[in-house]
């Protein structure tokens, strides 16, 4: 099984999404030269614009998307608002910015005030974390737009961060030589959930329910002492989120020990090595990228945080080449 075969069919989606940035492009011209210009372009982890006095608003949104149906199936919400902030904010570090405010769309076939309280108090353990603030939200009763037995739910939000302009990180500086270094995953995180859902047997699915890490207090305490070249919230399409950075390098890397939740996915799902380091962040949430000089400083920082490896090297090859733990070379 792959994920094209499990219902999401990648390509198909890139293409999709090409349909629609030929119109969005276009609203990056409506703002130049004013408060509101774009300093990054589509496609980075956030949006970042200008607001003035030397300062950028970092802007990013997603969702929890199908790990929703999985906690459904074990009647618990307790976690997917966890992994809504996780999604989001982790995504606002990626341009060096400090995570705000945040708001959040609850969207419902009909309501129901155990699962809201549940959902409630994800989000808060979310916020305090990673210390923003909720400031608002949408919920909306939509029963003809979502399927179930009248549970049905989808879950989004969009959070904000600040950054000095001249500190924004968008990988433009990342030359190769300069040193790659992963913080572990707590596991699955919020993606790759309709392979992993159709994979594991229902009596295994709380390895899968572990709530996304989150990575701000690691990422601010390195912005402090250490200027990295990239930062990269591995999420979807796994190692291929490099590709985001800069066009032309190329990342050669050798891979940690996948957290046991992947081992089984892989197994029961008996899909490639290819495809499951495409898919799946395979025991690596987030990837640092750093000058050679700034290495061991980095990790050490890290380190007090989350077991960080020593990934490799960026390359000019414009290809990623991955040594797995069992030997096998793969190139994405």
């Amino acid at each position: 099984m792959d994920y094209a075969s499990s219902g999401v069919d990648i390509k198909k989606e890139e293409e999709a999404i090409g349909a629609l940035s030929e119109y969005v492009k276009r609203t990056l011209e409506f703002r130049k030269g004013m408060i509101g210009a774009p300093l990054t372009d589509i496609g980075h982890f956030s949006g970042v614009i200008d607001i003035g006095n030397g300062k950028a608003l970092a802007i990013s949104t997603d969702g929890v998307g199908t790990k929703l149906l999985l906690a459904k199936e074990l009647n618990t919400y307790r976690t997917v608002g966890i992994d809504l902030i996780a999604m989001n904010v982790n995504d606002i570090i990626c341009c060096g910015a400090t995570p705000l405010s945040m708001v959040d769309t609850i969207s419902l076939q009909r309501p129901d005030n155990d699962v809201m309280a549940q959902i409630g108090e994800g989000l808060l353990a979310g916020a305090e974390e990673a210390e923003i603030t909720i400031i608002g939200g949408e919920t909306a009763t939509v029963p003809e737009l979502l399927s179930g037995d009248g549970d049905g739910l989808d879950l989004t939000g969009t959070a904000v961060g600040i950054v000095d302009k001249d500190k924004i990180i968008t990988g433009q500086d990342i030359s190769p030589g300069d040193f790659i270094l992963g913080i572990e995953s707590s596991g699955v995180h919020s993606n790759g959930f309709t392979l992993a859902r159709k994979a594991i047997p229902k009596d295994e699915y709380y390895i899968l329910l572990e709530p996304t890490r989150l990575y701000v207090r690691p990422i601010l305490k390195l912005l402090e002492d250490v200027m990295p070249t990239g930062l990269v919230h591995v999420t979807g399409s796994g190692l291929l989120n490099l590709k985001r950075l800069k066009r032309g390098i190329g990342f050669k890397i050798e891979m940690p020990d996948p957290l046991s939740p992947f081992v089984a996915i892989q197994h029961y799902a008996k899909a490639t090595d290819e495809e499951m380091y495409k898919t799946f962040n395979m025991g690596i949430g987030f990837i640092v990228i750093v000058k050679k000089d700034d290495a061991q400083k980095a990790q050490r920082i890290l380190n007090r945080f989350f077991p960080t490896f020593e990934l490799g090297v960026v390359t000019d090859s414009g290809t990623i080449e991955a040594t797995l733990p069992n030997g096998r070379l793969i190139k994405l």
